[in-house]
């Protein structure tokens, strides 16, 4: 027997969940969050809260894996030679991900957001990618490329914050040019358009 799907009923609670806490994260710290406020806001019971969570901490905690799980599949669908032959297939992929979570990953890279989150996606990044990448770039030299590597990871990371900052005002497609075009031809050629 197989894993049965989730109820569409348990599915329900569990966004509406995830969306009080994401509204709440807005305002507060997560350790400022009570059960009583959050399934008042979702208008549910606290018996209903704990069915599916432990905690607030628990359900911000799983709300975040659920992100990462995305994010790994998408960078597992890839290999490093999709990386080198078209980067912003890829971004593209990576920006609409961040476009479809923006509330909870604003939340997530913001002030009062989860370090520990980042690291975890960057090495996700760095268990995936780092030896496919150096055997297709012809790099020898690992402590080079690995500073290349994290230039390039906090660079996507800042840009992914100034897109959400600025209200996402491009397209997931442009900012994938964009991101193509910063790692590939580097800052200096801006004065021609790289969303085109």
């Amino acid at each position: 027997m197989g894993i049965e799907p989730v109820d569409r009923r348990v599915r329900k609670t569990r966004r509406q969940l995830r969306e009080c806490l994401i509204t709440l994260l807005k305002e507060k710290k997560v350790q400022d969050i009570t059960v009583r406020e959050l399934t008042d806001m979702a208008d549910l019971n606290r018996g209903t809260f704990y069915l599916h969570y432990k905690d607030v901490f628990d359900l911000l905690e799983k709300t975040e894996a659920e992100l990462q799980e995305d994010f790994n599949q998408l960078v597992c669908k890839h290999d490093a030679v999709d990386l080198k032959q078209r980067p912003s297939v890829i971004f593209n992929e990576i920006y609409s991900l961040v476009y479809d979570n923006a509330d909870l990953i604003e939340i997530l890279l913001g002030e009062n957001g989860d370090l520990n989150f980042v690291n975890r996606l960057k090495q996700l990044i760095r268990e995936k990618c780092l030896k496919d990448w150096m055997e297709v770039f012809r790099s020898g030299n690992a402590a080079a490329f690995d500073a290349f590597f994290s230039f390039i990871v906090s660079g996507c990371i800042g840009l992914v914050q100034y897109w959400l900052q600025t209200g996402l005002k491009e397209t997931p497609e442009q900012m994938a040019k964009l991101t193509e075009h910063i790692i590939t031809k580097g800052i200096g050629v801006l004065e021609i358009d790289p969303y085109v």
